[in-house]
């Protein structure tokens, strides 16, 4: 598991017209980037290698 002490979270900007159904991000951290449900901050955290998570941000910025 992952330690995520010290994680920043952040919300998009673009979230908070969409009634609070957001995810958090946290990629301050060396090594790891996390990912949380902004209702539920205690709950589960999805985390990711930095590299995977640049490839997946590169793909949503490629599509239509």
């Amino acid at each position: 598991m992952a330690d995520l002490t010290g994680a920043h979270w952040r919300k998009s900007t673009r979230s908070s017209s969409n009634g609070g159904a957001c995810v958090e991000v946290a990629d301050n951290l060396p090594g790891v980037v996390g990912v949380r449900d902004s209702k539920d901050q205690t709950g589960p955290v999805l985390t990711f290698p930095p590299t995977a998570w640049q490839a997946f941000l590169a793909h949503l910025a490629d599509r239509p």
